[in-house]
């Protein structure tokens, strides 16, 4: 993915929040490809014009195929108060997905037991303690049904790998996009998974932040516009 113009939601001295666009990796890739951490540093050393390296942290991550809020940190201060928020799960994390069909009940929790399955490369539901099973749930609530799609907005009480493109699916509701489990209906950039909304305390100043990534554009095609947050 060629570098463009970082889109920035809130910085500081302490920490960095951005708008990650789909089919980019927040970490993790050979060093000649680009990631949200390489853009970061990148702009950081043209916005501050620091000559040597520039200290990134990365304290909370969305899928590659996944847009939107990532928080990064500025200082390994910020880092180590903004990673224990996560751990300790006082972070408030909001998704708004577009699924295949219609989930019945309109709001409700799923609660499941999931471990990767490492011939496959994805993660599978399996049964409660099962070796290497960590417990997921989250919570959903209808926001729009739109013909075979509905968007839903989804509340994470745990942060695990895959977890709301797995639990949906096992529902029978894989997102729009996400053919890794079982979509049928594709998606332009990524899928139809947007980390919508962050809040958390500041890691320094204690003050409530709340983070907010507008809908990439190409929700519009599925007919899903953005509003005021």
């Amino acid at each position: 993915m060629a570098q463009t113009t970082l889109p920035v939601l809130y910085e500081d001295n302490h920490l960095l929040a951005v708008a990650k666009p789909a089919g980019l990796p927040t970490m993790g890739t050979a060093a000649d490809r680009s990631s949200l951490v390489t853009w970061a540093r990148d702009y950081l050393k043209r916005k501050y014009h620091k000559p040597g390296n520039v200290y990134v942290g990365v304290v909370s991550r969305v899928d590659s195929l996944v847009t939107g809020v990532v928080v990064l940190a500025r200082t390994s201060k910020a880092a180590a108060r903004l990673a224990e928020q996560f751990r300790s799960g006082t972070v408030r994390k909001t998704y708004w997905a577009l699924v295949e069909g219609t989930p019945e009940p309109a709001a409700g929790t799923c609660l499941d037991w999931l471990r990767k399955d490492e011939r496959q490369q994805r993660m599978q539901v399996v049964r409660p303690h099962a070796p290497g099973a960590k417990e997921a749930q989250l919570e959903y609530r209808t926001l729009r049904r739109l013909g075979r799609t509905t968007l839903i907005e989804v509340s994470l009480a745990t942060g695990r790998k895959h977890q709301i493109r797995l639990q949906l699916a096992h529902r029978g509701h894989p997102i729009v996009g996400d053919r890794k489990y079982g979509a049928t209906t594709p998606f332009a950039a990524g899928i139809g998974l947007h980390s919508r909304e962050l809040e958390l305390l500041h890691p320094v100043g204690q003050k409530p932040l709340r983070l907010v990534a507008p809908l990439p554009d190409t929700w519009r095609d599925h007919g899903v516009r953005d509003a005021p947050p």
